[in-house]
């Protein structure tokens, strides 16, 4: 590659948004400090066998283990890890997941795709059961990514339209299609070149910065009397300019995280309604529980015409995902949408069934509302102490911290943020942050009261250092 190539592509480097920063100083001088050599010899073999991209490769650490909400890195060290990609809900190799899964190893490994069997359609009907509305048709897939873009071919069938809208900084997923909805730089860039036509955005809701210049009270609520929630007018602005939008498509609430607005998705379903547009709900990282009820709309009472989840789903062991229809969406009989190998396999559509079973069993729905509630409590305490906390969000266990350099210009103090993640990983604690400067927490929801003031012990400690 020539020097001009290397110099034009240095600078379409993207804004960071969807996790730590992977390549800093910070981390070079952290894993000089904690990575042994054998640590080092296996890193250094990763990034010489994968190829590099933000966020992922070069990796941070190794891992030798993982159970319950804890997992062990090649040094030995435990850490209570309060990310885990959203896929540890019911905690890392839960024993009755695992025996679940060995049993249907032995009794049925796979199901070719002209057959059905039984864990796959007693996955779609327990889905259909737990989701609002109705629900009633499904179709599995692998990931998240590719059960979006199921979502939008039916979307478009339905419609006959192709355009979307949705929001800037979401995240959907990497594909091109999950990648031309989603609104992060680091998945759509233009070094990634042309994506898929018709995908328009608008700017998000985002009450703390909102980008339409309002401004919240102290607690970071909107004025919705001086606002008329403005980010939910735009959408119906641009469904009536664009005319033929086949879907509506956003998390409904957002993993950074950011919560709506109240009667922002009353808004927008109307909306859509009035346009002929259908809603799409993207639950991968919210849905099973993670705020504190079953899925994330559930808080809003709103049910959208197609639901996706995934993470989650297999129990933090084998990947699943799906993608729930309303049954007037059934419209694609001739046509292979969803046509995936692994689309009915019954160890993982298994998995998915016990995960289910395991978050109702346990009550663990109900623990993330509760101990997620006490958790915003001490939150909103510590921002009481530091001025470095901007604003503290979240529901159940989809928390935040926000950090800022000035609170009345809101300036996010990345750098302040980066510190306190390594000093976190040094006492014991695993998590992300997000676009720079939010400290995002997203426990497993076994969490205990106990594990949840350890960490929140260690993240006071560490802003008190760092402020």
């Amino acid at each position: 590659m020539s020097v001009g190539a290397s110099g034009s592509r240095d600078a379409l480097k993207p804004h960071q948004s969807e996790g730590d920063v992977n390549s800093s100083p910070r981390r070079q001088e952290w894993a000089a400090r904690n990575i042994d050599p054998h640590s080092k010899q296996l890193l250094d073999r990763d990034a010489q066998a994968f190829l590099h991209q933000s966020v992922s490769t070069p990796c941070l650490n190794t891992i030798q283990a993982a159970d319950g909400a804890y997992i062990i890195d090649g040094q030995g060290r435990k850490l209570l890890d309060f990310h885990g990609n959203n896929v540890h809900h019911i905690g890392y190799g839960h024993p009755r997941l695992k025996e679940a899964i060995t049993q249907q190893m032995n009794e049925l490994p796979f199901a070719p795709r002209r057959f059905t069997c039984d864990p796959a359609v007693e996955l779609a009907e327990k889905l259909r059961d737990i989701s609002p509305g109705d629900l009633g048709k499904v179709l599995f897939a692998t990931g998240g990514s590719d059960a979006i873009e199921m979502a939008l071919k039916v979307a478009r069938a339905k419609t006959g339209r192709f355009k979307t809208i949705s929001f800037w900084d979401a995240f959907h997923g990497a594909g091109f299609g999950a990648s031309s909805i989603g609104g992060e730089q680091l998945f759509r860039g233009q070094a990634i070149g042309p994506l898929l036509p018709g995908t328009e955005h608008v700017a998000p809701y985002a009450c703390y910065r909102c980008p339409y210049g309002y401004e919240v009270n102290e607690d970071g609520q909107p004025d919705l009397l001086l606002c008329k929630t403005t980010c939910a007018n735009m959408i119906r602005y641009v469904l009536e300019k664009e005319g033929n939008v086949a879907a509506v498509i956003a998390e409904p609430a957002r993993a950074v995280p950011y919560n709506p607005p109240e009667g922002f998705w009353k808004m927008v379903r109307q909306a859509c309604n009035d346009a002929g547009a259908l809603l799409i709900f993207d639950e991968i990282p919210t849905g099973l529980g993670k705020t504190g009820r079953m899925f994330a709309c559930d808080h809003d009472d709103v049910i959208p015409d197609i639901l996706v989840m995934g993470k989650a789903l297999g129990g933090g062991i084998l990947p699943i995902a799906a993608t729930l229809c309303h049954p007037d969406l059934d419209v694609l009989g001739d046509y292979a949408i969803g046509h995936y190998t692994h689309e009915k396999n019954p160890v993982t559509t298994r998995a998915a069934l016990t995960t289910i079973q395991i978050i109702e069993d346990e009550g663990l729905v109900e623990n993330a509302a509760k101990i997620g509630a006490y958790a915003l409590e001490r939150m909103r305490h510590m921002k009481s102490k530091y001025s470095l906390i901007g604003d503290v969000r979240g529901r159940g266990f989809l928390l935040g911290l926000d950090l800022v350099q000035d609170r009345a210009t809101k300036e996010g103090a990345n750098d302040a943020a980066e510190e306190i993640l390594y000093r976190s990983f040094d006492e014991g604690l695993s998590f992300k942050t997000t676009m720079g400067n939010v400290l995002t927490l997203t426990p497993p929801l076994i969490t205990t009261q106990d594990q949840m003031d350890f960490a929140l012990d260690i993240l006071d400690a560490a802003i008190k250092k760092v402020s």
